[in-house]
C-alpha cells in the first residue's frame, strides 16, 4: 500500500510539473487517502502483534 502513496504522490509532482492541475490535485488526493489507511493498518497490525499476559 505504502508503493501505491508513493507512486501517486510521484503522479501528482509529474501531472503539477507539467500543469496539469486537477489530475495533480486528485493524485495528491488518493495519496493522502492511501497514506492514511496504510498509518491505520500499521498501527491495527502493531496493536494485534502483542501478547497480552
Amino acid at each position: 500500500m505504502l508503493r501505491w502513496t508513493i507512486a501517486f504522490v510521484i503522479l501528482a509532482i509529474i501531472a503539477a510539473i507539467f500543469g496539469f492541475g486537477g489530475i495533480a490535485a486528485g493524485a495528491a488526493g488518493i495519496a493522502k487517502i492511501l497514506f492514511f489507511v496504510f498509518l491505520v493498518l500499521v498501527i491495527v497490525s502493531l496493536i494485534r502483534g502483542r501478547k497480552i499476559t
